[in-house]
């Protein structure tokens, strides 16, 4: 197919071809038919990262409650940026294997945030909170996407990242074609691992997830993010959208 015309290249892995757009499917939302691909930009910091998720189009930001990650944040802190939001942006907030009492603190500061659990928690653990949660798998040959998909039936979305023997994002891409028909899943797909603003818009193309995400890609150094990189990451998943539209 045709590739975009700008700002566009190969990712570092193999890619997923989109499957046919006129295919119906039955799960909790339409993929390969168009829809205006969600963003979402992970680990911020400050008030001016914030804002300039904000300007950039982004629909939510993520705060860490993981200590060693260089990203990390304080639910208070969390709190006192997520004011800084615009009226329809989505706080989300990262835990790793965490403590019940540190989740619901957290919801004690942001009390409508979408969870994300980046660890081994299991269904139940993810669902004590009687809040919506995203589950993060790490990909490698061998992960059956669609019997975790099953598993986390209740998940409001599955992120799909690089497989690390450490917890948290690799910043490398994956080889997409091991994600399943995306139609075939329970939720929606979110993707992340070594996205950046030269390759996103290939990833949205190729494998036409639900939502992207991004934490690295748009710093310039760990845990520093970089209002340029944020802009020209939204950009490039707008421009890929649209060269979606138009074709």
């Amino acid at each position: 197919s045709q590739q975009p015309t700008a700002n566009s290249q190969q990712p570092t892995a193999n890619s997923q071809q989109p499957s046919n757009p006129t295919t119906p499917n039955t799960s909790k939302l339409v993929y390969n038919t168009f829809m205006r691909t969600r963003l979402k930009i992970c680990g911020l910091r400050s008030p001016e990262a914030v804002a300039a998720c904000t300007q950039a189009g982004a629909d939510a930001v993520g705060f860490v409650f993981y200590p060693p990650s260089p990203r990390a944040v304080e639910p208070a802190q969390a709190a006192s940026l997520a004011g800084c939001m615009g009226p329809w942006q989505t706080p989300v907030a990262l835990f790793v294997n965490p403590e019940p009492a540190l989740v619901a603190e957290v919801l004690l500061h942001l009390p409508h945030a979408l969870l994300q659990f980046h660890g081994d928690e299991s269904p139940e653990f993810c669902e004590q909170f009687a809040r919506p949660y995203i589950k993060a798998v790490r990909m490698q040959p061998g992960v059956d996407l669609l019997q975790i998909s099953q598993v986390y039936a209740a998940a409001q979305a599955l992120l799909v990242d690089s497989w690390s023997d450490a917890f948290g994002g690799s910043g490398h891409t994956f080889d997409w074609s091991l994600l399943p028909a995306l139609q075939n899943l329970a939720q929606p797909v979110v993707l992340s691992g070594g996205l950046d603003a030269g390759n996103v818009g290939e990833a949205v193309l190729r494998v036409g997830p639900y939502g992207v995400d991004v934490s690295s890609g748009v710093e310039s150094g760990p845990g520093i993010k970089c209002p340029s990189k944020i802009k020209a990451f939204c950009q490039a998943v707008q421009r890929a959208d649209f060269f979606r539209l138009r074709h």
